[in-house]
């Protein structure tokens, strides 16, 4: 990753992840489930964690909202998709409250990504890209 791409990372509110993103590590990542599997996985992932608060849960379109629940505030917006019966993709937006966060909100997709590592099988990040 460039220095210049390290630097947007600290003077910005906002990052997200996407098929294909520069930085390798925010790339859609796939795992091998259902979209019923990964839905369960990130509900029980935000519901069992101390870290994020739950807010909201819409099955019909595979999106979850969260917040965190100390130090920077963020606002965490979770899609899943269905790619195939057994594949399906995890994408993360997450927003902060300041002007500057210091690459918070990339700590937070990365730690979150991290987790889902443990409870889903991992296929692999921006292979339909």
């Amino acid at each position: 990753m460039s220095v210049w791409n390290k630097w947007k990372y600290v003077f910005t509110n906002h990052c997200e992840t996407k098929e294909a993103h520069e930085d390798e590590r925010l790339r859609s990542r796939y795992y091998k489930a259902t979209n019923g599997q990964a839905m369960k996985a990130v509900k029980e992932l935000l519901q069992s964690s101390s870290q994020y608060e739950l807010l909201s849960v819409s099955e019909e379109r595979g999106e979850f909202s969260a917040t965190t629940r100390s130090g920077k505030k963020a606002f965490i917006v979770i899609t899943v998709i269905s790619v195939r019966p057994l594949e399906t993709a995890i994408d993360f937006s997450v927003t902060t409250g300041t002007t500057f966060d210091f690459g918070f909100s990339r700590r937070v997709i990365l730690d979150l990504y991290e987790q889902l590592d443990k409870r889903l099988p991992y296929i692999g990040s921006g292979i339909n890209g």
